[in-house]
């Protein structure tokens, strides 16, 4: 049974940061695109981060750009969403998100595996 478990979600103030973790069992992830995906109160779900099999590749919503990084470490299976300078509107619920196949993926089609999701509260 595959298995994404978030975690590292939590109530922080503006501007400051938080470090989401994704830890994948059941399948090795080390050759498939991953994301991350987040959905606030009343809206749709949105792309905020993907990166290719390697790391080498990285792509992120323009309203994260330059405040979150996505990276991964393939021997621990796991993705990581390091968010700085976090604002109110940051404020979600964040999904980890894998891909069957290598690539960056932008919609949530594109993605067989999915996560519970952890909470992100940034308050004003």
């Amino acid at each position: 049974q595959v298995q994404l478990v978030e975690s590292g979600g939590g109530l922080v103030q503006a501007g400051g940061s938080l470090r989401l973790s994704c830890a994948a069992s059941g399948r090795t992830f080390s050759s498939s695109g991953m994301g991350w995906f987040r959905q606030a109160p009343g809206k749709e779900q949105m792309f905020v981060a993907t990166i290719n099999w390697s790391g080498g590749l990285t792509s992120y919503a323009d309203s994260v750009k330059g405040r979150f990084t996505i990276s991964r470490d393939n021997a621990k299976n796991t993705v990581y969403l390091q968010m700085n300078s976090l604002k109110p509107e940051d404020t979600a619920i964040y999904y980890c998100a894998g891909r069957i196949n290598d690539g960056l993926g932008y919609r949530g089609e594109e993605y067989k595996y999915w996560g519970q999701g952890t909470q992100v509260t940034v308050s004003s």
